[in-house]
């Protein structure tokens, strides 16, 4: 670890998400992973899991929890990027935060899953349908996508997920803005990484190849977060309806937004209005033309474009779910958290032909 090395900690070891972190970490100029957690297998070799990153992480090994908690007590600033599963990362972050209340230590933390996404325990209830794992610690993060939230209020941060990162991009100037009736209509399409490392039937790449479906219509869990993060946002109440499907590609997501605009404005206008309000956000690029999944894939980057016909309105919206969904996100925020520059280890552009 060198001396002007800030040090990263990754919970949740072995997933998608995980390894996308580890793979921005390596490249990030002040950010040097000290440890990684897998309570499934500490001291098996990091590039077993994740032979990708062989050659940035040839020694490193995956730490149990008492190791955690040691590095987290002995570091006095650090930073933790949780991608714990939802419902088990809560109690770990409690867990490691208390730790570092009583070494008297500073860790800030992003978190991943799902929750911190929502502001009381019985918000986050109502959706997982399990109690919250610490609902003490609600107060301390916030949740929003960077562009929406100039600076945090709080010492943590949750990250919101891949679809509703996707969606909120395109709806929120819609609403701050004023150009729509708050119903919105939403149809999105993301890639089989979403789905997480373990395979199920609707992952499976025999079952996913060269097909497309939808999933609980109308039904997502996203839905509620999306709808508190517009609301936070852009201060209108909106009414999302959502139809997620299943794409035939590992990374990646398409979001259409359709509404009803308040009065006829031109596609021109409406371009300059999202590049307006998107004009200090250095990840957003707003353009005339659709955008394609293969334009950000593999970056931290999102596309916009904007089509209109009378009063008829559709947004469509890219991202690559990892990255700017994800763990690119997450480190978009804890950039800002550790007061670094929010573009630090983020600028590489996408890889194009994946």
């Amino acid at each position: 670890m060198s001396a002007s090395a800030i040090p990263v900690i990754v919970l949740g070891g072995t997933g998608y998400v995980a390894g996308e972190l580890l793979r921005l970490i390596a490249g990030h100029p002040q950010l040097q992973l000290a440890g990684i957690l897998s309570d499934s297998q500490p001291g098996a070799a990091v590039a077993a899991s994740f032979g990708h990153l062989a050659s940035a992480y040839p020694d490193a090994v995956f730490s149990s929890i008492e190791q955690i908690e040691a590095l987290v007590a002995s570091l006095p600033v650090s930073a933790i990027f949780s991608a714990a599963p939802h419902g088990a990362s809560a109690a770990l972050i409690d867990r490691l935060l208390t730790v570092a209340e009583a070494a008297g230590t500073q860790p800030r933390v992003v978190d991943i899953s799902a929750d911190f996404r929502y502001s009381t325990d019985a918000a986050y209830a109502a959706v997982y349908k399990h109690a919250h794992g610490a609902p003490a610690r609600l107060p301390q993060f916030s949740c929003a996508v960077p562009e929406h939230l100039a600076q945090s209020p709080t010492p943590h941060v949750a990250h919101p997920g891949c679809f509703a990162t996707a969606i909120l991009l395109a709806s929120v100037p819609l609403l701050k803005l004023g150009l729509v009736s708050p119903q919105l209509f939403v149809s999105g399409v993301t890639g089989s990484t979403g789905s997480g490392r373990k395979p199920t039937d609707g992952t499976h790449h025999p079952q996913r190849h060269s097909d497309m479906y939808s999933y609980n219509a109308l039904a997502h869990r996203h839905t509620p977060e999306v709808t508190a993060c517009a609301l936070a946002a852009s201060g209108v109440a909106a009414d999302f309806n959502f139809v997620p499907h299943s794409g035939p590609f590992a990374r990646g997501i398409h979001v259409t937004v359709q509404a009803q605009l308040l009065q006829p404005v031109s596609q021109a206008e409406l371009l300059q209005a999202f590049a307006g309000f998107y004009a200090h956000s250095p990840f957003v690029h707003v353009a005339a033309q659709a955008p394609r999944i293969k334009d950000v894939a593999g970056s931290n980057y999102a596309r916009l474009s904007v089509a209109a016909n009378g009063r008829s309105i559709a947004v469509m919206s890219v991202i690559d779910n990892l990255n700017k969904g994800a763990a690119g996100g997450a480190m978009q925020w804890m950039n800002r958290l550790l007061g670094l520059p929010e573009t630090s280890g983020l600028t590489a552009p996408a890889a194009g032909w994946t």
